[in-house]
């Protein structure tokens, strides 16, 4: 049975808003590990009441939990891994299946999970499956530490189908202050992941951004969750805007000190 247990690692940093229920929808997993950048709110002792392991990564400079997550998976005791953001809850139907899978004989090395994601109470399905690679074998997988990877899993993947929705991680509410707070920290670790590869003329920082608006409230149909779809598509447009923003000021600053 030792090959058959799962560890759910969980990477925080000033987590404490929903951090309560995320831990108390883990329960029935062999092991909890939460993987802690050093938080400065009550993070630490909400994962102690729900007798969690606390290990700790240092913050330093670090804009996202990327650079932790190969960290806190080597850290878990367990053959099999399940990262969970601090604000997505998991369903007692995907704790099931995923212990049911794994004790198959033709059971792969990692699966995505789709994800539900809401704002303002309203479940966003222009954003679904938005499937993430988050269960998977320990040995030999690592996490490249830059926002918006998946890591890189020894062996096969495969996907939990998008219309067993019952088994897709639910993602918790994000405020606007939240949100606009996500994205500059998310670009400027991403602006580090792409240096050199960004192309911010003028043109590009009209189009860009507006092409990824029309794509999420056009073409995915976020126009059907009126002002909630309106805002998940200025925020898409946003991040490129920012990205490139950025990209331009990091010139320009290179160009002063060469």
């Amino acid at each position: 049975m030792a090959d058959k247990r799962i560890s759910a690692v969980i990477n925080t940093y000033n987590a404490e808003k929903h951090l309560d229920r995320v831990l108390s929808a883990l329960k029935g997993f062999d092991e909890i590990v939460v993987c802690d950048m050093e938080s400065t709110d009550s993070t630490r002792e909400i994962a102690s009441r729900h007798g969690a392991r606390i290990v700790t990564f240092p913050k330093e400079n670090h804009h996202s939990a990327e650079p932790a997550r190969t960290f806190a998976i080597q850290s878990a005791a367990n053959p099999w891994v399940l990262v969970v953001d601090a604000d997505e809850i998991v369903t007692p139907e995907l704790r099931s299946y995923l212990y049911s899978r794994i004790a198959e004989p033709d059971c792969p090395a990692g699966l995505y999970i789709p994800r539900k994601n809401y704002m303002g109470g309203i479940f966003l399905r222009s954003s679904y499956p938005d499937s993430q690679l988050r269960f998977f074998k320990r040995e030999g997988t690592v996490w490249p530490p830059y926002v918006h990877t998946f890591p890189k899993v020894d062996g096969s993947v495969e996907r939990i189908p998008a219309k067993r929705q019952e088994l897709a991680f639910v993602h918790l509410d994000s405020t606007v202050f939240s949100t606009v707070d996500k994205l500059n920290h998310y670009t400027e670790n991403e602006l580090e992941k792409r240096k050199g590869r960004l192309h911010p003329t003028l043109w590009n920082m009209m189009a860009v951004p507006a092409f990824h608006f029309f794509r999420k409230y056009v073409l995915q149909g976020g126009f059907r969750y009126g002002r909630v779809g309106f805002m998940e598509a200025v925020q898409k447009g946003y991040y490129k805007f920012l990205m490139l923003a950025k990209a331009y000021e990091s010139q320009e600053q290179d160009k002063l000190n060469s």
